[in-house]
């Protein structure tokens, strides 16, 4: 007991770091045969998995439904303006980048061609936002239908609590109070989750590592490179944003760390969802604001996968040998932003992305089987900087909202130990 106290006074940040780092030596020495910690990586994976529907439910419906219908109309309104300018710059970024290396020169692709996953339509991507049946896109993890279902829900209940009829009013307190508890559940259950979470860190890392290889890297070395240093400028971007809105760097990157570096293991923007919640909160963000931001950028705002697809289509182009014209990298950049809200975030989502680009540059399929050899690794940095994107958007749109911020009395420490 005593020693289960000593390692949860440990900061969450070393905690994952040692894991990353033992994960990435383990995976070098022992190669594909260090395989047998899959299962722990997995379970970690279905933990936060298990986590994010109803999480997404249960604070979006409290975050929506505590905003009155007029001000949530400015707060989305700001939140996705957000999201769009940054997935714009992100995506422009990676295609300048990628044009001034030229990554992919003297690779030539498989001499069978390979088949991308198939892409939705962006219609029918923006059709399926409604559920047909609710239940069934609970039960199924729909996400982007899950959102909307509980946006509606929340806009309801807001509408209820601002009803001239005090029966509307009683029905609705009573409906807030039991998403709030379940949002508190969820909360409670994070907590427990994050604890095991190094182990998970270590077995996801080491199993990537040990089937890839350091040499499985060369061949697309400089795609790497040119999607991990752009990612880094976008770093810097946020930096700068931050700054321009006069909120404290140090103490956001404190409580950033943890969900950066979840994401960087897992993979999954959604997975990353409950720690990412609780940085915002511990960053001084209320939960109206956060409930509602940080479900919707896990779902629509793909920083890194922008950076990622403008890399990648420009990387294809120099590997057949094909002219990419400004009209045609001017769609590629339409196509990475407004398709960005049909991939869900999830693992490796971005390949699906990948294709509708490539598709709208006219460039050939079989660059996606290429890319997918080493598509772990860039999933890796593009998921980091995806929920680095969504915590900064937070913490912008709450410096334009003092309403939506904590006083320095009122925030939690950012490294609260859980309770024994």
């Amino acid at each position: 007991m005593q020693l289960w106290r000593r390692y949860l006074r440990i900061s969450i940040v070393w905690k994952l770091a040692v894991a990353l780092a033992l994960g990435v030596v383990a995976g070098l020495i022992f190669g594909p045969a260090i395989g047998f910690v899959e299962p722990v990586g997995d379970l970690f994976l279905r933990l936060l998995s298990m986590l994010v529907v109803p999480l997404i439910l249960f604070t979006l419906v409290v975050g929506v439904s505590s905003i009155s219908a007029g001000y949530l109309g400015r707060i989305g309104g700001k939140v996705l303006a957000y999201y769009l300018f940054t997935a714009t710059v992100a995506i422009t970024l990676g295609i300048v980048a990628a044009l001034l290396v030229s990554p992919g020169e003297g690779i030539s692709l498989p001499a069978e061609e390979g088949e991308g996953e198939a892409a939705p339509s962006l219609g029918e991507v923006l059709l399926n936002i409604v559920p047909e049946n609710p239940f069934a896109a609970l039960a199924e993890g729909n996400v982007l239908a899950v959102v909307f279902l509980a946006i509606i829900v929340g806009i309801a209940l807001s509408f209820m609590r601002e009803s001239g009829e005090e029966r509307l009013r009683d029905l609705a307190g009573s409906i807030l109070r039991l998403f709030e508890g379940g949002a508190e559940i969820m909360f409670i259950l994070v907590r427990g989750v994050l604890e095991v979470a190094p182990l998970g860190a270590f077995a996801l890392i080491a199993v990537t590592i040990g089937e890839t290889g350091a040499a499985a890297l060369v061949p697309l070395a400089l795609l790497t490179g040119v999607v991990y240093g752009v990612i880094a400028l976008m770093i810097v971007f946020y930096v700068l944003l931050l700054l321009f809105f006069k909120v404290d760097v140090r103490r956001f990157f404190s409580t950033a760390a943890p969900p950066m570096m979840t994401a960087f293991v897992t993979r999954s923007s959604n997975g990353t969802l409950p720690v990412s919640m609780r940085a915002a909160e511990q960053g001084g963000v209320r939960e109206p604001l956060y409930g509602f931001s940080l479900p919707l950028g896990a779902t629509i705002n793909m920083d890194g996968t922008a950076v990622y697809i403008g890399a990648a289509v420009v990387f294809t182009a120099n590997v057949v040998g094909a002219d990419l014209t400004l009209g045609t990298l001017v769609g590629v950049v339409l196509v990475g932003v407004l398709a960005s809200v049909g991939t869900a975030g999830v693992p490796s989502a971005g390949l699906v992305l990948l294709t509708l680009a490539l598709n709208q540059a006219g460039l050939p399929l079989a660059a996606v089987a290429l890319v997918a050899g080493i598509d772990a690794v860039l999933d890796m940095a593009r998921t980091l900087c995806n929920v680095t994107g969504d915590l900064v958007g937070t913490r912008v749109v709450a410096a334009t909202e003092p309403e939506m911020r904590e006083t320095p009395e009122e925030m939690r420490a950012p490294e609260e130990p859980a309770p024994a």
